[in-house]
């Protein structure tokens, strides 16, 4: 699981923000803050913290300034923005700082899911330790923009891509286009295009499946389930 630190001087947002947080498969809040101190004071006590959600107007320090502090303690927590704060100074002093994503408030939960699952995805090419060639370097550096859905083609509905990549990501595992179909309500046709255009956008995996006899059963994985 990876642990989150949710930040934010609304306790109310706060909660909501840690609910989108729960609703991601593989992340879990491992804590709650609403100034910079007690930021701080989390960050000492937890005993794993792996992301940290900052809101940058805090009561009594900035965001950017418990990033600075975190940074001089020696805590090398990944950082995500997640703030009202839209000038372009402010973003650009994030980058500076070394924070991996800026989601600008307000949000709905598709857009914190966006920036989680890449991040996922993102610790996943990470964790494989070794040397990089620059298509690796190139995905590692790319993985935090990719979007939700992939650009559709012409005659492909966001809608329904929704329905499939809803279905896998609450999958305990791979599923083929017949069971995508009845959790969906899409006829098997319909799943089974889909499926593979996600399939060829990289957003889910393929799997097969073999039995006694006859051609293996295809199924999908959505690719950065934790």
């Amino acid at each position: 699981m990876i642990e989150v630190l949710v930040v934010d001087d609304d306790t109310r947002v706060a909660r909501v923000n840690a609910a989108y947080v729960e609703k991601v498969p593989g992340f879990h809040v491992a804590g709650q803050a609403h100034s910079a101190a007690e930021a701080l004071r989390r960050m000492e006590a937890l005993p794993r913290l792996d992301l940290v959600l900052m809101d940058h107007y805090l009561p009594d320090e900035t965001g950017l300034a418990v990033v600075q502090e975190m940074r001089r303690r020696g805590h090398q927590t990944d950082v995500i923005m997640v703030t009202a704060a839209r000038d372009i100074s402010t973003v650009q002093a994030a980058m500076r700082q070394g924070a991996l994503q800026y989601l600008v408030k307000p949000f709905a939960f598709a857009g914190l899911r966006t920036k989680l699952e890449a991040y996922a995805d993102l610790r996943r090419t990470l964790d494989g330790g070794g040397e990089a060639e620059q298509s690796e370097v190139d995905r590692i550096f790319g993985a935090l923009s990719a979007s939700a859905e992939p650009d559709l083609p012409k005659g492909h509905s966001p809608t329904t891509a929704e329905l499939v990549r809803r279905a896998l990501v609450s999958a305990e595992g791979p599923l083929s286009a017949q069971e995508v179909a009845e959790e969906t309500g899409l006829s098997r046709q319909t799943a089974q295009r889909y499926l593979k255009l996600l399939e060829r956008t990289g957003r889910a995996r393929l799997t097969l499946k073999y039995g006694d006899a006859g051609r293996p059963e295809h199924r999908y994985v959505w690719a950065t389930r934790a």
